[in-house]
């Protein structure tokens, strides 16, 4: 790598200015009519995980306690 730190940065680099390109006009499509009744929603995976991981950490919460007022008071 190049150490700049005692001299001068180089010079502006030229630059171009690129040319706009001209898009092209969407066309509508179509949209089919429903043939069958809608599916049902199909729902979150995350909302299963939720209690599960909310009584491991209140396991895991418990025994931190536990272990914390055995050391403050019994020991």
């Amino acid at each position: 790598m190049v150490d700049t730190s005692q001299s001068e940065p180089p010079g502006p680099v030229p630059t171009t200015v690129p040319t706009p390109v001209p898009t092209p006009v969407p066309t509508p499509v179509p949209t089919p009519a429903p043939t069958s009744a809608p599916e049902e929603p199909k729902g979150c995976l995350f909302a299963l995980s939720q209690p599960p991981l909310m009584i491991f950490l209140a396991v895991i919460g418990t025994l931190l306690l536990l272990a914390a007022v055995h050391d403050l008071f019994l020991l």
